[in-house]
C-alpha cells in the first residue's frame, strides 16, 4: 500500500495583483471636461439658432458635463490627498498614477 505524504495545512489562497491602470483617470477625464466647456462656449455664441429650433437642451448638456467633470476630478483629487496622508478609508490606487 502506497501511503500519501501527509500535507500541512494548505496556504489559503491569495488572488494575483491587480495590474495598474493603463490610462489614468485624470488623463482622461481632464480634457473630456475641457471639452465639454469648450462645446458650451461655442454654442453660447448660437444660442439664437438654438432657441429657434428649441434645441437649448445642448447648451445645458455642455454646462452639465463640464460640471459633473469637475465634480469627478475634485472627488478624485480628494481621494488622492486622503491616501497620501494614509487615511486607512482612503483609495491608495490613486498613488500609483503619475499626473
Amino acid at each position: 500500500m502506497t501511503q500519501q505524504p501527509e500535507t500541512s495545512r494548505e496556504q489559503p489562497y491569495t488572488p494575483p495583483a491587480l495590474p495598474s491602470a493603463g490610462a489614468g483617470l485624470a488623463h482622461i477625464v481632464i480634457p473630456a471636461t475641457a471639452a465639454w466647456f469648450v462645446a458650451f462656449v461655442v454654442l453660447l455664441f448660437f444660442t439664437d439658432q438654438l432657441r429657434e429650433h428649441d434645441a437649448m437642451l445642448w447648451l445645458w448638456t455642455c454646462l452639465s458635463g463640464g460640471v459633473l467633470g469637475l465634480i469627478g476630478l475634485s472627488i478624485y483629487f480628494w481621494q488622492r490627498s486622503a491616501a497620501r496622508r494614509g487615511t486607512r478609508s482612503s483609495q491608495s490606487m490613486a498613488l500609483d498614477e503619475q499626473l
